[in-house]
């Protein structure tokens, strides 16, 4: 079950994420240039490796690492969430 709620809370990640970089946000401009690495989506691939770290761990773990782990990508979720309200409602 666990495995679930992190695989949907990283669809919602991967959609926040994409729906900043297609934003057009000034914001972005002043990224360094190894965000723009990839044509912009180096941030999705530092997604997925979080992604695939959190699941990799909730999975291996034995009841003691994995809930801890999907309590910080729940947390890494909130503040994506924040973030990318704050720059697509451009209150940024």
């Amino acid at each position: 079950m666990a495995l679930f709620l992190l695989f949907l809370l990283g669809v919602g990640n991967f959609t926040l994420h994409k729906a900043v970089l297609e934003s057009g946000h000034p914001l972005l401009g002043q990224m360094p240039w190894f965000v723009h690495m990839l044509g912009g989506r180096f941030g999705l691939v530092v997604e997925y490796l979080l992604l695939t770290a959190a699941m990799l761990i909730s999975y291996n773990s034995d009841g003691t690492g994995g809930t801890g782990a999907a309590l910080a990508y729940l947390g890494y979720t909130l503040a994506n969430a924040l973030a990318a309200w704050l720059i697509i409602t451009r209150r940024v």
